[in-house]
């Protein structure tokens, strides 16, 4: 087989790899798999694939990735989880536009930090971490967020933080926009030791 021939099969063969791996790859998944750093330079150099973020690749022929700070800061730390403002935004009960991404921590973990994009790390303990996380799905990445309901118990707890304005049109946003859950909220409030603050506001939405 001569060079050029070498070379063809083996841009096919980490194509293909992408495209068993949903059209994104990590460096370091590839070279598990027996691609050498050249060959994946290549690619990149030639224009077929494309950076996400450190170390993470996509080929260049899919759609535009919508979310392009999202996927960026969840592919660096995929065990923090969006919070706040962020995960306001994310369920459409805020007209603030997020200028961090804003994500949540467990108490001993280190905070997540990032030139670009910027992002707001915040250390949640317990319950108050683990409590409320759904998954969601981002330009083909998996994301953690937390629900309507704790993100409200979060962002009474960070009021001082995100400014009661915030807050409190984000809950007439979610009595709105969502199925209004009184019971969920408040459990959630228990869980983030708000609950004293936040049910006046709620039961005043009854």
């Amino acid at each position: 087989m001569s060079e050029s021939d070498s070379t063809r099969s083996s841009r096919v063969q980490l194509q293909s790899l992408f495209r068993q791996h949903g059209g994104q790859l990590r460096l370091s998944e590839a070279l598990a798999q027996g691609i050498n750093r050249y060959q994946f330079y290549q690619l990149r150099d030639e224009g077929l694939i494309e950076p996400v973020s450190r170390g993470l690749y996509r080929l260049a022929d899919l759609p535009p990735i919508e979310n392009p700070d999202l996927v960026a800061a969840v592919t660096r730390f995929p065990h923090a989880v969006l919070c706040l403002i962020s995960a306001l935004d994310w369920h459409g009960i805020t007209t603030q536009i997020p200028h961090q991404v804003h994500l949540a921590v467990e108490r001993d973990a280190r905070l997540p930090v990032l030139d670009y994009p910027p992002v707001a790390g915040y250390r949640f303990s317990g319950r108050a971490f683990s409590e409320g996380i759904v998954q969601a799905t981002v330009d083909g990445i998996t994301l953690q967020v937390y629900n309507p309901e704790k993100t409200l118990a979060d962002c009474f707890k960070f009021r001082n933080r995100i400014g009661v304005d915030v807050v409190l049109e984000a809950l007439e946003l979610y009595r709105t926009r969502k199925t209004f859950r009184p019971g969920k909220l408040m459990e959630y409030a228990r869980i983030c030791r708000v609950a004293n603050v936040m049910a006046p506001y709620v039961e005043a939405k009854l």
